[in-house]
Order: structure tokens, then sequence, then C-alpha cells
């Protein structure tokens, strides 16, 4: 059987304050009781988008939607224990007009009720951000494996960090799956709250243009923002590339609600030398292709068994720079520049540079180059490139550690930037010896239609420049396929997944891993 795609249950404190609903009004002053009448000392302990969510004492945010309004789902929430509505003028109009909404109930009004909805939540929880050291880290690639650099680090030098990302949420080593890269600011705060309340000291948090944009880390005091880099994404979310790099730069910029008060930024491209300058003269700069930063590598070199090392210059100090010899289990000059934005984060926070550098030898990151090994005669890797750069980048990587062919598996997923379709198909030919082109997450869209999308930009590389091309619509089997080409000392790459454990068709969310296909398809070129 299909299995559908559930969302995690909600992470929250144990014992959340209790925040009358006059005390939220006096600290977003753009919030007011819909009747000056109704009672404000009712107090909520909590606070929910989703109706299906409530918990009792929540504070219920009927936000306006594309088509629905959260108003309609007012009732279910005061019947799941809601004590309060957050709304806009016309959710008001929907709840007084209806007869199931209790005429006691206090509704709290704002003209634009989910640009508030950062700050009412941070209240409502204590302002828990402002209790530990808050680390946002964003850019196009590289946001998930710095994270887990960073939190590495930190608890090298004594931290109890907690992490949010892509792959997971930690708290305190318990390990919870998650949903988006950054969750709605209700989510986050009550998360923030539940690890301040289990002694977490600091937090590490990707943060995607969405959440920006979409205000979802409102409210949120960052102590130190973190810059990767940038290339094409999300331009079905963004208007164009600029509107892209705007959404990143809140973290950034002067006068935004969410500007961290420390910036540290890789300029290895023109992005993030920009970036650089937005955050202004106090930021701390790094950078993995020149010395011209605060904090750079040299004499890079491979190690045994496919990792690297490096030497990490830091800050002059009275003019003298000292250096960090620092080992990496994962292979990649990105990687050096992750690992040079960690360290430099750490640093930031107060953490001693080479003690952090020491504990990234530790760190492998979950569907990162991640090596799925049954003791085959070539290297098998999956990794989460889904963006040109990044799987370029990839393949350039694995090129480097290899004498023989490259195989590479790689779709492109649907309701997603249409536009890196082809561009995907296009690196996929240019720099593999074998291109697989299969579905990757197809979503709504029309899966074939994906993939001639993607095959469109591979064969539009001339016959010259070009590998092998392959349309193999089932993964399982393209993964099979390409597992089967490869003879000793070859690489084959699955490229797109990563991490995920699911493969998302028309609504249906089905058990599909990459690492698990993979190492099944190998074992069974094994037997036979």
């Amino acid at each position: 059987m299909p299995a559908q795609s559930r969302s995690q249950p909600p992470l929250r404190p144990v014992d959340p304050p209790s925040t009358p609903i006059a005390q939220l009004i006096s600290a977003v002053p753009s919030v007011t009781l819909l009747d000056p009448a109704m009672d404000a000392s009712v107090a909520v302990t909590g606070v929910e988008l989703r109706a299906q969510a409530i918990v009792a004492g929540d504070l219920f945010a009927a936000l306006p939607g594309a088509h629905t309004h959260g108003a309609e789902f007012a009732a279910a929430a005061l019947a799941a224990g809601a004590v309060a509505v957050l709304t806009d003028d016309a959710g008001a109009e929907l709840l007084r007009a209806n007869a199931d909404i209790p005429r006691d109930v206090p509704i709290v009004v704002a003209d634009r009720p989910r640009g508030v909805l950062g700050e009412l939540s941070s209240t409502i929880y204590g302002r828990p951000s402002e209790r530990m050291t808050v680390i946002g880290i964003t850019g196009t690639s590289g946001k998930t494996t710095t994270a887990y650099l960073v939190e590495a680090g930190l608890r090298a030098v004594g931290h109890r960090p907690g992490l949010i990302g892509t792959i997971e949420t930690r708290i305190d080593g318990h390990r919870v799956p998650s949903a988006l890269t950054t969750p709605e600011a209700p989510q986050l705060h009550a998360m923030f709250a539940a690890m301040v309340e289990q002694g977490i000291d600091s937090v590490v948090m990707e943060v995607s243009s969405h959440a920006l944009s979409l205000g979802r880390v409102d409210g949120t005091r960052f102590d130190i923002g973190s810059f990767t880099n940038l290339s094409q994404d999300h331009l079905d979310f963004h208007k164009d590339f600029e509107d892209y790099f705007a959404a990143k730069a809140r973290l950034f910029a002067e006068g935004s609600a969410v500007r961290a008060r420390h910036a540290v930024v890789c300029v290895d491209d023109e992005w993030g030398a920009r970036m650089a300058q937005v955050a202004g003269p106090d930021v701390v700069t790094v950078a993995s292709k020149s010395a011209e930063a605060d904090w750079s590598a040299r004499n890079e070199a491979t190690s045994v068994g496919g990792g690297q090392h490096f030497e990490i210059v830091t800050p002059a100090v009275d003019g003298v720079s000292a250096t960090i010899l620092t080992e990496l289990r994962l292979p990649g000059r990105y990687n050096i520049a992750n690992a040079l934005l960690a360290v430099a984060t750490c640093a930031a926070a107060g953490a001693n540079p080479e003690l952090v550098a020491h504990a990234l030898s530790t760190v492998d990151v979950p569907g990162r180059v991640e090596r799925v090994d049954r003791g085959q005669e070539f290297l098998a890797v999956v990794d989460y490139a889904h963006k040109p750069a990044a799987l370029e980048v990839v393949i350039s990587t694995l090129r480097a550690h290899t004498n023989g062919r490259i195989a590479v598996v790689v779709g492109a997923g649907g309701n997603r930037d249409a536009g890196k379709r082809p561009l995907m198909g296009a690196v996929g030919a240019r720099w593999s010896d074998l291109l697989v082109i299969t579905d990757d997450n197809p979503r709504g869209e029309d899966p074939a239609a994906i993939r001639t999308a993607v095959e469109e930009g591979a064969l539009a590389v001339p016959e010259t420049q070009r590998g092998e091309v392959r349309v193999v619509a089932d993964r399982a089997a393209a993964i099979a396929a390409a597992v089967e080409w490869a003879q000793p000392g070859d690489v084959v790459l699955i490229a797109g997944k990563g991490h995920e454990t699911g493969q998302e068709i028309q609504g249906v969310k089905y058990p599909f891993d990459d690492r698990e296909i993979l190492a099944a398809a190998i074992d069974d070129r094994t037997r036979r």
C-alpha cells in the first residue's frame, strides 16, 4: 500500500508560559481586540495555524489563504481547545457570521496577521530565541552540510546545540524528521521553547529564502547569520534572481527585523561579495578560492579513503595569522568552503577554532556525497544535488577521485522551477559518461513531460561533448541500469533526492530511499 505523507506532530515545551491576550496586544501594538469589551485576561499557552493540530489553550491563527480563509476552520479549532483567534478584518466578518463561534471568544485582529505571527509566537513562548545562541545559515547550496559541521564544532567545545534543518531536527540528541527546511513561525518558536526547556544553549538552523520571504523566522533573534553561496533555484517562487538574493539578504540587511547581530559570509562567488557589502563593515568573510578574506584555505590535498585535508588560515592578530590543519571525511572543494564557513561561524560564537576544526574530521552528512559500500569494485554515491550548479560540482568532485567512468542518475522535481530542468540534463550529459534520466518527485505534474524537458537539455549538448543518454522512467530501474553499466573503478552517482525517504507522485508519498535502492541493486548484481 502507498504511504500517505504525514506531517510530524509539533514539538512543544512541556510546561509553556501562560500569556494573557492583553500582554500580546501590549507586545505587538499592531494587533487589537475586535471588541474592546472582550476578555483580554484570557491566557494562551501556544499558537497554531492548523486546526487539526490545536492543543488546548492555543491561539488559533486564522490566516487568509489563496483559496480558503483560515477563519472557516475556527469552529473546529475552538472545539479542539483553542481559546482565542487571530485573524484579519475579513476573517473577523466570517467569525461573526458563524453561529458556531461563541460570542465570548476573544478575537485578535491585525491588518496582516501573517506579518505579526512571528512576534506573537515568540511572545507566547517567552521569547526563547533570546535565551540561546541562534545561528542561521542561508544560501543555495551547502546549508545542510555547514549546519552539521557547525553543530559538531559547538558540541566539541562544550555547548549543547540543537539543529533545525532539511534532514532532521535534533533536540538534545532526539531526532525528529523535518517537513520544511524552516518550520512556520508557531512551530519554530515552540521548538525553540522546547529546546530551552531541555537545556539547549545554542541552535543551528537552515534558513531558506521561502522562510525569509514568508515570515517563518519573524520574531527570531539571530546572533549569527552565515551565507554559503547563490545559484539558480526557487525561481518558481521568486520573480527573478535579484528577488531571490533580496530574500536571502533579509538575514543581513540593515533595517531588517531578522538581521543577525553578526554576519559570516563566504565570498567565493559574486553573490557572496555582494552579500558581504549588504552585511556591512563588521562582516567576517571566508574564501576557499583565494586569500582575500578573513578566513581562507591553502594546501588542499586528497586524503586516503576519499576525504581531504587542508590548512585553515585564521584572521591576522597583530599582523600574524595562524594555520590549523584540518581533515574532512567529505570530498570536494565546496566542502572546504563549507568547513571554513563552519569554523568561522563557531569562532564568531566564541568557540576555539582549533577544537572546532578537529571535530570536523568526524562528520558525515546524510545524503550529501554519501557512499553506499556493499563490497563492490566501483564507487557508489548518493547526493542531494538537485540544482544545475550543485550537480556540476558533485560530478567534478567525483571525477577528481577516479580514473574511471561516471554514471549519473538524475531527474527533476515537479511543481518547482521548470527552467532548471534542461540545465540539469545539459550538466549531466556534458560531465558524465552515462546519463540516466528518470523521475525525481513528479508531485502533481506529468512525469513524462519533466523527463522530456531534462532530455531536451541533455541532447542539446553536441554529441561529441556528451556521454551516453538514456531515459528510464522508473527510478529503481534507472538505478539498476547504472549499476549494471559500472565496471571496476567506475563511479555511480544517484543525484537529486539524497536523504529523502519518499517519492511524491500525485499527492501520495511512496516509500523510496535512493540509498536502499542502490544497495539492493548492487547486492542483486553481486548475487548474479
